[in-house]
């Protein structure tokens, strides 16, 4: 049952490690463990059931676009619904259709079963961020975003290196992959059955799907993320060009960094501004894909990984900080749903663009153009305008 929701209560107890946010670190975490699994394995499946690297893109880019298609519906059905019922819709959606990857004999049909889970993810994920909104401190959002971003952070470190692990190593294979992540959404569920939800009061008349005072933001982590889903899809393929062992390793050295710098920068962005975080986490990331460009041992790998998580954690609660700032409550889903929106839309146009850019220049060409939409983003940065948190609501 959704309970009282106290606005003026939460900004004067300003308690972060409430119980309702503990639960939903660890809901986090089963649910982007669910996510991770499937992240490096899909694309390895794509190719054994026989696609080329552009149809390998393309079963990323397609999740990533239903995802982006769904999300604005979701944000504001979540601010007239209520966030309980639609976590709970999604997460058992996105069990059925991690389940029906099994029965996939052709790329055409992963493709369609990709576009309909990606719904499912747009669902839960952008449900989950607006319960966060709605659950941390205003004056202590930045340092809560960072640490909501540990658990899938934590999720980041061990689910890819175990779907790999699963599909190489393991009697289960693909199909005990498929299992886990539909089992992890199950859990998840269940966990988000004891949270305490908010009870928003829902808007009244018509109101814009996606969310203005979000819109830079999104803008900005679009840009931030199509490199990073062309590191995800095929740095695998990558490593195994160049006759490298346990790339897994990776995804491990990689969400470790990210657990150092997302709430170390959460922090500071809440005292310091925005800028202290997303500047140096954009010139970072540049600085690890010239590296991954250049890898031909799994130590330039690692060292990629550790420079592309310290910088993708710096930048990414600032940015999720910034999106919900300035926003009430009762727009909170549709500022979430417009911020997911940019992050999935980067993923997707970036493991679309650059899977074709690697056919012609390879994968470190491919790494070395990722750097272009980081200038970009750095640019839109510095476009005039507030950039600073407010010191009150």
């Amino acid at each position: 049952m959704e309970e009282e929701y106290n606005e003026k209560e939460e900004e004067i107890t300003h308690n972060l490690l409430s119980r309702d946010f503990i639960l939903l670190l660890f809901l986090n975490f089963i649910m982007f463990m669910g996510f991770q699994i499937l992240m490096p394995v899909l694309p390895t499946y794509a190719r054994y059931l026989g696609g080329s690297e552009s149809k390998v893109g393309f079963i990323v880019g397609i999740f990533s676009f239903s995802a982006i298609l769904i999300r604005p519906f979701i944000g504001r059905a979540l601010d007239i619904f209520g966030r309980k019922r639609i976590f709970i819709i999604g997460f058992l959606a996105f069990s059925l259709f991690s389940l029906s990857y099994m029965a996939a004999s052709t790329v055409l049909f992963l493709l369609f079963l990709r576009f309909f889970h990606g719904f499912c993810w747009g669902t839960t994920s952008t449900t989950a961020n607006t319960v966060a909104s709605d659950i941390i401190p205003y004056k202590r959002l930045g340092e809560g975003m960072g640490y909501f971003g540990l658990a899938s952070t934590l999720a980041m470190a061990i689910g890819p290196a175990l779907g790999l692990y699963l599909i190489q190593e393991s009697q289960y294979g693909f199909k005990g992959v498929f299992i886990f992540s539909a089992a992890a959404f199950i859990i998840a569920l269940i966990l988000s059955l004891g949270i305490r939800y908010p009870t928003v009061k829902p808007l009244s008349g018509k109101k814009a799907l996606f969310e203005r005072k979000a819109l830079k933001s999104a803008v900005i982590v679009s840009l931030l993320t199509m490199p990073y889903g062309s590191v995800v899809t095929f740095i695998a393929l990558y490593a195994q060009e160049q006759g490298i062992e346990n790339i897994g390793l990776y995804f491990t050295v990689y969400a470790l960094a990210l657990m150092v710098s997302r709430p170390l920068f959460g922090r500071l962005s809440d005292r310091k501004g925005f800028g202290i975080a997303i500047v140096p986490g954009l010139l970072g990331v540049m600085i690890a894909l010239f590296l991954l460009s250049r890898a031909n041992t799994l130590m330039l790998f690692l060292l990629a990984g550790i420079v592309y998580g310290v910088s993708f954690g710096a930048a990414m609660p600032a940015l999720q900080a910034m999106s919900v700032q300035k926003v009430p409550p009762n727009r909170r889903g549709a500022a979430s749903a417009t911020y997911s929106t940019g992050f999935d839309f980067g993923i997707g146009l970036g493991s679309i663009i650059l899977g074709a850019v690697a056919q012609f220049v390879g994968y470190s060409g491919m790494y070395l153009t990722g750097i272009i939409p980081l200038v970009l983003a750095l640019i839109i940065f510095f476009i005039p305008g507030e950039r600073k948190r407010e010191s009150s609501r």
